[in-house]
């Protein structure tokens, strides 16, 4: 049975508020194999964890992150928004995550902005036990990265149709990873990735019937929204896979 990586979307955010410290535990608990996050820098330069640059979606305040100092984000209640048994959830900074996870899961941080970078890496060497990974849409801010020593590895998110000059430039900057949206991949784009040493993770998948197509043509995990659910269709699958093996021979 090959290897499958189930990662954790913003945490098990299909159950819990995503980017939240529930959701990161409840993804530990069903399973997954690592943490996707995201994170912005607060106006004193705490990277906390949260999808927008505004904090208006998620929790209940208003308002840019950059514009806010991390005691004002610290009061604020992201939990309430997706169900009131979350009341009081708040937004953690990366390095509770960090504290929290201990080594366990792998942990791919989305840097949505550069001024953020300094910030994640600095977090991360703190905990060198913390396997990571550093995604962004920035092809130049992951350029810099993979220029730092040390520094994470990194790997290139992409939505563009035209995805063979941004897997050749994480190829040249030697990049983990390559992140395709999920609707973009087939067995092309996977047998290249591979070819230049490139793991292929895309985003986001949750339904059988795609993550039964992204198997066969051997990606090497998602990124999902609901991993104990993927984890249960996935061990399934891959058992009902050895079956058919073994009646082959």
């Amino acid at each position: 049975m090959k290897n499958f990586f189930i990662w954790a979307h913003r945490g098990a955010s299909a159950k819990a508020p995503e980017n939240t410290m529930a959701a990161f535990r409840l993804a530990l608990e069903q399973g997954a194999d690592g943490l996707e996050l995201d994170v912005h820098l607060t106006r004193d330069g705490v990277p906390v964890v949260i999808h927008d640059a505004t904090v208006d979606r998620t929790s209940n305040g208003a308002g840019a992150v950059s514009a806010m100092t991390w005691q004002e984000i610290s009061l604020l209640d992201a939990g309430s928004w997706f169900d009131k048994g979350f009341f009081g959830e708040p937004i953690p900074p990366l390095v509770e995550v960090f504290q929290w996870n201990a080594g366990r899961l792998k942990v791919n941080v989305e840097i949505k902005e550069s001024a953020a970078a300094d910030a994640v890496v600095e977090v991360w060497r703190r905990f060198p036990g913390t396997p990571l990974v550093v995604s962004s849409f920035d092809q130049s801010l992951l350029e810099e990265l993979s220029r730092k020593e040390p520094g994470p590895p990194v790997g290139f998110l992409c939505d563009n149709r035209d995805w063979l000059p941004v897997a050749e430039k994480a190829a040249a900057c030697r990049a983990w990873s390559f992140h395709p949206a999920q609707e973009m991949v087939d067995a092309l784009l996977v047998k290249t990735c591979h070819s230049l040493g490139l793991a292929v993770f895309p985003w986001t998948v949750d339904g059988p019937r795609r993550l039964e197509t992204l198997w066969n043509i051997q990606v090497d995990g998602v990124f999902c929204n609901d991993p104990g659910s993927v984890r249960a269709f996935m061990d399934r699958f891959s058992t009902e896979d050895i079956a058919d093996a073994k009646d082959i021979h």
